[in-house]
């Protein structure tokens, strides 16, 4: 029995020993916060009025920018564009002719052949003509940004997270035909507890994990972040945000850009932030639009 007992001591000491020369070290100077992706998104819809004729992408597409996504029925704006170069060539032609007829009547002016009336009519016809020329031009100019807004171009690289609109629909102009999320900027909304808004400063490099696991590492997927937003204005710690301490207490809002960013990266996703407290950030940090990409 007391060999028993002796074996069981044994094992229990030499048990602690191995947990303790092999439990997970911890940095005391790394601050943990949790928080969620949020990535830029914009709706998307023509300037103009019109009839869908095609919608070139599906949810879930990515684009790049400048890629055309959708584009209206045209023929009233091509007809408004052709019609403004015609009244251009139109009144050119009528100034042209203004211009002749009162230069050829000058002499006839100047010696009086010409009654005065007349010779005014003439100038005033003229500049009356050359005043059309600069109005059908500026028409022109808008009859073609016209046609050309029938057409939606991608803003920036993204993906279309919803597609609003179907070909045949009429819609008004801002009436949004897709919503994009853009591909940059990406970074997580966390907060930090008031006792350690001191120890976190602009351009403090951080660990950002997400709760997927990489299968190639068998660990969680890690990315590089950057503090970039300090908020200067405390607030209560929001429902959907777990922290170590009350959720009463009072919290300032951060943002941590993300750099290599990829397509694992999804809005909303939760995230753990780990930052080193004890590492300052560089002397010269980077701006407020250079994290922004």
């Amino acid at each position: 029995m007391k060999k028993i007992l002796i074996l069981v001591i044994l094992i229990v000491i030499i048990s602690g020993a191995y947990f303790y020369s092999h439990r997970k070290k911890t940095n005391p100077n790394e601050l943990t916060l949790f928080g969620n992706i949020e990535i830029r998104q914009v709706d998307l819809s023509f300037r103009v009025e019109g009839k869908i004729k095609e919608m070139l992408f599906e949810e879930g597409d990515a684009v790049k920018k400048d890629d055309l996504i959708a584009y209206l029925d045209n023929t009233k704006y091509q007809a408004d564009y052709e019609k403004s170069l015609a009244d251009i060539t139109l009144n050119k032609a009528t100034n042209s002719n203004a211009k002749s007829k009162y230069e050829r009547n000058i002499p006839l002016c100047k010696d009086g052949t010409t009654s005065q009336v007349d010779c005014d009519d003439m100038a005033n016809a003229v500049a009356i003509s050359s005043a059309s020329i600069k109005g059908s031009i500026a028409v022109s100019k808008a009859a073609k940004n016209n046609l050309n807004d029938s057409k939606l171009y991608a803003p920036d690289d993204g993906i279309i997270m919803t597609r609003i609109q179907e070909p045949g629909a009429v819609v008004e102009p801002s009436a949004p035909v897709y919503t994009m999320a853009k591909s940059k900027p990406v970074w997580v909304r966390a907060y930090i507890p008031e006792t350690n808004l001191a120890n976190v400063k602009y351009g403090m490099k951080t660990k950002v994990l997400t709760d997927t696991i990489n299968p190639q590492t068998g660990k969680p997927r890690e990315y590089v972040g950057q503090v970039g937003y300090i908020s200067p204005v405390a607030e209560f710690t929001p429902k959907t945000v777990q922290t170590e301490d009350l959720r009463t207490d009072l919290v300032y809002r951060i943002r941590v850009y993300i750099y290599d960013i990829d397509e694992y990266l999804r809005q909303g996703m939760p995230v753990t932030i780990n930052i080193d407290l004890g590492n300052e950030p560089p002397a010269q940090t980077e701006t407020k639009n250079d994290i922004k990409h």
